[in-house]
């Protein structure tokens, strides 16, 4: 009997010490050396103080152009749709170019017609001014002989100008882009037939490469903070994990009012690529306004869960879950304003346990 009760005993504490294990390594994480923790130090950095507001990209003045036709007639060739990418000088369309060589051609003819009247008046002068000297005829038939060679020369004048008009109407038959991007919208298609009598028609609206500039709504709380050359990082719904640049380049002098709060636009000269971003896409803005002093750590030390944000700090080879208040991020480091200071010893890696499993410690 002794000796069941002593192996009973023996088989409780073995328990009782299991449980204790456990119950320390759901804390620690089951980290029982100490070595093999990745420790690091809260210490003082410069970060930025930002302004953050959402924002609206839109093509900038002048970026965007709808190129019409100066001529009437029917679209013979169209070289672009939706999408289109297009260089400066490029062929957009063409209009039916028949009329105007005809009339082209009649202009030709009239300068040849016209040519032949003003040789004639000049033979004809200049037999008048032999027959005056021989005083043979009327002083007034050589000044109306004259006359007739500035009427001549009048008639011929014109002629050439008219073949000039219909040379410039026949340059305006072909189409061409007046910059570089890419078509944003095509209103017409070929065999169609264009009026330009009342207005120039567009044939395509075109978004110069590069042409977008980011419009950020900033609350007049903030607007004293933000200053032309701020640099400015901002994301867009549709690449949410990858930052683009910006600088302030002007801040307007007026507020608009929404929702019953006063804004001001802030305009940002985007200075990263922007080949994916697109007119009208929605942007969360961070405008850097001021650098100063402040307590970091890395990112990844800092956890979250429902009771909101805290770190793991080493004391004496335990582990203590502290919350903490957080301040700006930069580049993978946190401010902390709070639940630490300069020389505690706060966990990086491995997470306990704990941490990953969502519990309460």
């Amino acid at each position: 009997m002794k000796a069941g009760v002593a192996t009973a005993a023996a088989i409780a504490a073995l328990l009782l010490a299991g449980g204790a294990w456990w119950g320390w390594t759901r804390v620690s994480g089951g980290d029982a050396v100490t070595a093999d923790r990745t420790i690091v130090t809260p210490e003082q950095r410069q970060v930025g103080a930002t302004v953050l507001a959402t924002g609206i990209l839109r093509t900038r003045v002048g970026g965007e152009v709808r190129v019409g036709a100066q001529l009437s007639g029917i679209v013979q060739k169209l070289n672009v749709v939706v999408g289109s990418k297009i260089s400066k000088g490029d062929v957009i369309a063409t209009i039916d170019a028949r009329p105007l060589e005809a009339r082209l051609a009649q202009a030709r003819a009239q300068i040849a017609v016209a040519e032949q009247e003003l040789k004639r008046a000049q033979v004809e002068l200049a037999r008048s001014e032999r027959l005056d000297e021989q005083r043979l005829v009327a002083r007034s038939d050589v000044e109306d002989k004259a006359l007739g060679v500035s009427e001549a020369l009048a008639r011929l004048e014109k002629a050439r100008r008219d073949a000039v008009v219909v040379e410039t109407d026949l340059n305006y038959a072909v189409i061409r882009s007046p910059i570089t991007g890419t078509v944003a919208s095509v209103t017409t298609q070929e065999g169609e037939t264009v009026a330009a009598s009342f207005n120039a028609p567009t044939f395509a609206t075109i978004i110069e490469d590069g042409a977008l500039e980011l419009i950020a709504l900033v609350d007049e709380t903030d607007i004293g903070n933000v200053a032309l050359g701020n640099p400015v990082t901002f994301t867009v719904e549709s690449f949410p994990a990858r930052d683009f640049a910006g600088k302030v380049e002007r801040i307007a002098p007026k507020g608009t009012i929404i929702s019953g709060v006063v804004n001001f636009e802030v305009m940002i000269s985007i200075g990263s690529p922007v080949d994916r971003l697109k007119p009208d896409m929605t942007t969360n803005v961070s405008i850097r306004t001021a650098e100063r002093d402040a307590l970091v750590l890395p990112s990844a030390a800092i956890q979250k869960d429902d009771s909101g944000r805290y770190v793991w700090v080493e004391k004496d080879g335990q582990l203590e879950r502290r919350p903490v208040t957080v301040g700006a991020r930069d580049a993978g480091i946190t401010e902390i304003r709070q639940g630490v200071v300069a020389g505690d010893r706060v966990l990086l890696s491995p997470l306990p346990r704990l941490a990953v499993t969502g519990e309460a410690p």
